[in-house]
């Protein structure tokens, strides 16, 4: 039931580890929540904290502000316009549609345009994280699209975002999170390179990385991949394959403005590399086995206890 602080009638489209973590602190919060996921058992596990599991988008129609978190480009385009999407009512549609997948420009521009020529106003709202991060209340969102739209979904938003930056009118928030993607694989690389280079050396991989964390050099990111680094963990949080996607999502953007990327077109050749190996489906933190093996070295999990810094 709708609240004085949030009013609005919400729907949430995909609830997997992300999208379930991030509808949780929505509901927590008090909010008018109907849910939907492909596979609906993923959406079950909500009921009991208050949400209404529906059986296809359409039913959420009717939901004044509706979030989309999905797979990719097609399956945005399924769960908006397609046959049984939310858009797909005549008689009924949602005046706020706030999407956080990871898309091309393309896409955007076209799930943008038909939204707009019905009366639904499309708000692009990445968000930097995982399922740990957003449990620990430390997810940061970039925000773009039109600010009426901003401004009435600000406070929803902020339910699961630590930090919610607006950047724009348009689409801009799609290239920052792209942009901060990038960043993600060049400092990864780059961790695992230096790393090496001091466990080749004689120094133990924890004991670099603790004196690394502690300095100028280190941060959030780095903190929170050292466990993985130490112990040799890839359980996925964020796999090679989805990584090399916004790599050349961001290499295509370098063309289309004129903006050299050597580092990151040299990562995307490592990333390739990794996956050709068939290592894609793992935490793209294997990029330090990846360059061990490179470096000539067999490396071993330390089995230390080491804090993701999200605690």
């Amino acid at each position: 039931m709708s609240t004085d602080k949030f009013p609005h009638r919400v729907g949430w489209i995909g609830t997997g580890r992300m999208g379930a973590a991030i509808a949780t602190r929505l509901l927590d919060a008090g909010v008018d929540l109907w849910v939907w996921n492909r596979t609906r058992s993923k959406a079950e596990a909500l009921e009991e904290k208050g949400a209404k599991v529906v059986d296809s988008p359409a039913e959420l129609a009717e939901r004044d502000i509706v979030f989309t978190m999905v797979g990719g480009p097609k399956d945005v385009l399924e769960v908006t316009f397609g046959s049984e999407g939310v858009m797909s009512n005549p008689a009924a549609r949602p005046s706020i549609l706030i999407d956080s997948t990871t898309i091309d420009p393309l896409t955007s521009q076209d799930l943008t345009e038909r939204a707009a020529a019905v009366g639904t106003s499309v708000l692009a709202s990445p968000v930097s994280g995982n399922p740990k991060v957003v449990k620990s209340g430390r997810l940061t969102v970039v925000v773009s699209g039109p600010r009426e739209a901003y401004d009435t979904a600000q406070s929803y938003i902020e339910q699961f975002g630590r930090k919610v930056t607006y950047v724009g009118p348009s689409d801009e928030a799609r290239l920052v999170k792209i942009a901060h993607n990038l960043m993600l694989g060049v400092v990864t690389q780059s961790m695992a390179e230096i790393t090496l280079l001091c466990e080749k050396a004689g120094v133990k991989r924890s004991d670099f990385l603790e004196f690394l964390n502690d300095s100028v050099m280190g941060s959030t990111f780095t903190k929170y991949k050292t466990p993985a680094f130490v112990n040799l963990d890839y359980t996925p949080t964020f796999t090679s394959h989805l990584l090399r996607k916004d790599l050349e999502l961001g290499l295509e953007a370098s063309r289309l403005n004129d903006v050299p990327l050597p580092l990151t077109a040299l990562t995307h050749q490592i990333v390739m590399e990794n996956i050709g190996l068939g290592q894609g489906d793992e935490d793209f933190a294997n990029l330090l086995s990846r360059h061990a093996a490179a470096s000539g070295m067999e490396i071993e999990p330390e089995g230390i206890d080491v804090s993701t810094g999200l605690e």
